[in-house]
């Protein structure tokens, strides 16, 4: 079991893109964590869906050893974090777990606006930074120019900035030096009562559910009895291991260690991200802080399109809760879509790959409903209550105000998209507080509505500026304004899922928008439909999805004209009689495309 002085636990942090795990491969390569034949690109990331995107979703952890060039061998774990700002609960409980920070900057894109997010967090987490110039192979690299920026933007020190290229290996050894002469090693105490941090857990389906922890003092043992002391739930280990990224088992974890346990434990609650973890009969004094629980911003209901896997749904659910702390998920019935379940997300990012997952991994077909965030709505009669679903909005009588979330957003832009991205921002009603210059980028600050912001304001940010900016937001409290629920009918039916919150002023605009995108979206039937965007009683927007013609008269040739007269009325009492008990079949793909806004 390596000392104390010998342990350096330190994370990856990062904005997408810029080299996160790209350089934990050669680190891992570096330091001879698999063989050359084991090695892939992106080991850390094994999920199909995170080599898709080319993006990382979970943190994931390794243990290596490194000897150093003093000729000491040193214990190395490494947390990669992802960089999306929709995973940034992952980032923050990575962090909690390790002293030290590997900030990674593009040397050719420079700080982004997740680079300060995430070196923020690192900050709040008393952290020690080094930061490290990534890709200097590229021909726009731009070194000195970063290094300042860095300064500049973060006002940290980046005089001995460490400049590498994770893809073709240069300055990984330097990178390793760095480590291990600049982080601190961690503090604990090895006689102490056991007392470990639970930073992750996941699902096993041989193992049940395999918990990752960090050992602050005292040790953790196989055979030992220990207590989940949030869940006040007792288990026997069964094994103690380290990820070197395999799984490999190890006699005990001592204090500063990173490692993973199983304890046959079948339930997914008692493994509550951040609690402690104790001996059962020899208790720690106190417990750890633990983290914030996350916050969901985005809900969005989903059903299986097979009623019939509703409970397969249920069980999957469960798994990927295991999974992924920051998901969450209630049950809700609807008329029209029968039994589901309500889930809360991060942001749109996290409900994709949630929806995709289940998708994928249990195989089970859903439909969503629209994404729509947490109203708080005041009542008449002095009582309030919270919305997750459009559809269940009380009656407007009753209504005294509602108040919705607003969000203070960071925008880094090159300056000449400045000018698209300010009325992108105006146009989604919202208020400009600061903008000032790095260099020749642009950093905006605006408060903006999160029913703005939730549904595809960052895909057009990013068609609007070429990908070249870069956007972070943090909720910043309630405000009141003039909503009203707008609600879509087809064929004279309500459909729920289409139903929405919009700003008084928006609502005819965005009425008209979605009645136009689903003249496209639903397929002619037989008879002709009206697609009605309303608000109350009151009819705000219009469009007719045409009939199917079908020649009746086809048949009839010479004789009377009468005879095609008397077909066509006999085609028009059914057309009508259809009409009425008609059901209109709404493609699944419908409900997400006419929600997207089209800002032209």
């Amino acid at each position: 079991m390596p000392d104390l002085d010998h342990i350096r636990n330190f994370s990856i942090i990062a904005h997408i893109d810029h080299g996160k795990s790209t350089l934990a491969d050669r680190l891992i390569q570096q330091c001879g964590g698999l063989t050359a034949r084991e090695m892939t690109e992106q080991v850390l990331d094994s999920m199909d869906i995170e080599r898709e995107r080319g993006i990382t979703i979970k943190a994931q952890t390794v243990r290596l050893l490194y000897t150093a060039q003093d000729g000491e061998t040193y214990t190395l774990n490494l947390i990669d974090t992802p960089g999306h700002v929709d995973f940034a609960y992952e980032v923050s409980r990575s962090l909690s777990a390790v002293e030290g920070s590997l900030l990674i900057v593009d040397a050719s894109q420079g700080v982004e606006a997740q680079t300060l997010a995430n070196v923020y967090q690192a900050i709040e987490h008393d952290h020690e930074i080094i930061p490290v110039l990534n890709k200097i192979d590229l021909p726009a690299a731009e070194p000195e120019r970063i290094q300042q920026q860095i300064e500049d933007v973060i006002g940290i020190d980046a005089s001995d900035a460490i400049e590498t290229s994770a893809k073709t290996g240069a300055g990984i050894n330097e990178v390793l030096e760095a480590i291990v002469t600049r982080l601190p090693a961690p503090a604990g105490d090895p006689n102490g009562r056991l007392k470990a941090l639970l930073v992750d857990s996941w699902y096993d389906a041989y193992l049940g559910v395999v918990v990752l922890v960090r050992v602050i003092d005292g040790h953790l043992k196989r055979g030992m009895r220990i207590k989940m002391m949030q869940a006040n739930a007792v288990y026997t280990v069964d094994r103690v291991g380290v990820m070197t990224p395999k799984g490999v088992e190890v006699e005990a974890l001592g204090p500063g260690e990173i490692g993973f346990l199983t304890a046959s434990i079948k339930q997914v609650a008692d493994t509550a991200v951040g609690d402690t973890i104790t001996e059962d009969k020899r208790e720690t004094e106190a417990a750890l802080t633990g983290f914030k629980p996350a916050q969901p911003v985005v809900f969005c209901g989903f059903f299986p399109v097979d009623s019939s896997e509703f409970e397969d749904l249920r069980e999957a659910m469960g798994k990927l809760r295991l999974n992924d702390a920051s998901f969450s998920y209630e049950m809700e019935t609807s008329a029209a879509l029968g039994f589901g379940f309500r889930c809360g997300f991060l942001g749109l990012l996290h409900l994709e790959i949630i929806r995709e997952r289940i998708e994928r991994e249990f195989n089970i077909d859903l439909i969503t409903t629209a994404p729509s965030v947490i109203y708080n709505i005041s009542m008449i009669d002095g009582s309030s209550i919270e919305l997750h679903n459009p559809a269940d909005m009380p009656d407007p009588v009753k209504i005294d105000h509602i108040d919705e979330p607003w969000i203070k957003a960071t925008v880094l832009v090159p300056d000449e998209y400045l000018g698209a991205v300010l009325k992108l921002c105006e146009d989604r009603r919202g208020i400009q507080q600061e903008l000032t210059y790095v260099g020749s980028r642009a950093m905006v600050i605006y408060h903006l509505p999160l029913n703005e912001v939730v549904f595809d304001f960052y895909d057009r940010l990013k068609s609007i500026s070429r990908g070249y900016a870069s956007f972070d937001y943090e909720i910043i409290g309630y405000r009141t304004d003039n909503l009203v629920k707008m609600q879509v009918l087809v064929n004279a039916e309500p459909v729920d899922a289409l139903s929405i919150v919009v700003h008084a002023s928006r609502a005819e605009a965005r009425g008209r928008n979605m009645c136009e995108k689903l003249k496209d979206l639903i397929p002619r039937h037989l008879f002709q439909i009206p697609v009605q965007a309303a608000i109350g009683g009151r009819i705000i927007a219009r469009e007719n999805i045409r009939a199917m013609r079908k020649d009746v008269t086809a048949k009839c040739y010479g004789g009377d004209v009468t005879r095609k007269k008397k077909l066509l009325e006999k085609q028009k009492k059914g057309k009508k009689k259809m009409r009425q008990f008609g059901k209109v079949e709404i493609p699944q793909d419908a409900f997400i495309k006419a929600l997207k806004m089209d800002d032209n």
